[in-house]
């Protein structure tokens, strides 16, 4: 009741409930305009000088209202037997019905105030209600309704999102139907397939033993091509000295000419030479 925007008055013009609570203390004329708006006036052209001037079935008659339309459930009525606190303030319930259903209203109205933080409810204010008991009582009352009203409003915005979550809800079931009947297709397809994929499979398994077996061929086939490269090798080396070795010898051929004849025209002119010398006797 305290967080209603209804409390939010001074402490002179509100009531101080015996928890510490406190709600405004409204005018007759605003009683009565609150009593009607939420169709709890006991009678029609409920006025201010109503409230100013009670009457002793003003109280029951709001409260009753109040009762059937924002408390009990539908079909929820006032039989049953009478507590012994009733019988203890009627002598003869039996001959006075109007007083123990008046009783019961009293007994349930306490009992709704009270939990509303509001404990000061008499059996008077029933029978010989004045201004200013009933400006509190009634002041109460549409302070909790006022209350109620405000928390309605906030909590409808939470149902249209509930209403919003629900539709949210059937469309991924829906989604959900659709998705497991794919899955069954699907299953049924591949059922379907299967001897297929069981020759495609057998299939797989030939060629990779053919696979293994050119690959076993493919390894021998390097071997003997790591030998040849070998051998290729070897022989490049071995042309590779010869050359050398042609080379070498070509060098020690000329140097062996160089030492002979280092000049052709001596060598030519050298035995001419001897046969014009004169020969001495």
């Amino acid at each position: 009741l305290g967080d209603s925007p209804a409390t939010v008055l001074s402490p002179a013009a509100s009531h101080p409930m015996a928890s510490g609570f406190h709600f405004p203390l409204l005018s007759p004329a605003k009683i009565a305009e609150e009593l009607v708006q939420f169709d709890v006036a006991p009678f029609a052209n409920l006025r201010a000088e109503h409230i100013a001037s009670p009457q002793p079935d003003l109280l029951p008659g709001v409260l009753g209202r109040f009762f059937d339309y924002f408390v009990d459930a539908p079909g929820d009525g006032e039989g049953g037997q009478l507590g012994f606190s009733e019988l203890e303030v009627l002598d003869n319930p039996e001959h006075h019905a109007e007083a123990i259903r008046l009783l019961r209203l009293y007994n349930k109205s306490q009992i709704f105030l009270e939990s509303i933080h509001y404990k000061d409810l008499t059996l008077a204010d029933f029978t010989h209600p004045t201004p200013r008991r009933v400006v509190e009582v009634l002041s109460a009352l549409i302070n909790f309704l006022l209350y109620r009203h405000d928390k309605t409003e906030l909590l409808q915005s939470i149902v249209s999102e509930s209403s919003d979550y629900h539709e949210r809800d059937l469309e991924l079931k829906a989604r959900i139907a659709q998705i497991q009947k794919e899955i069954a297709d699907h299953e049924l397809a591949e059922q379907m397939e299967e001897p297929m994929a069981q020759q495609l499979e057998a299939d797989v398994n030939a060629l990779q033993q053919k696979v293994q077996v050119y690959n076993k061929q493919h390894l021998a086939l390097r071997a003997k091509a790591a030998a040849i490269s070998d051998t290729k090798e070897e022989i490049h080396r071995k042309i590779t000295q010869a050359d050398f070795e042609l080379t070498k010898h070509a060098q020690e051929n000329s140097k062996l000419r160089s030492k002979l004849v280092k000049s052709p025209e001596k060598v030519q002119r050298g035995p001419w030479k001897r046969r014009n010398q004169p020969v001495l006797s």
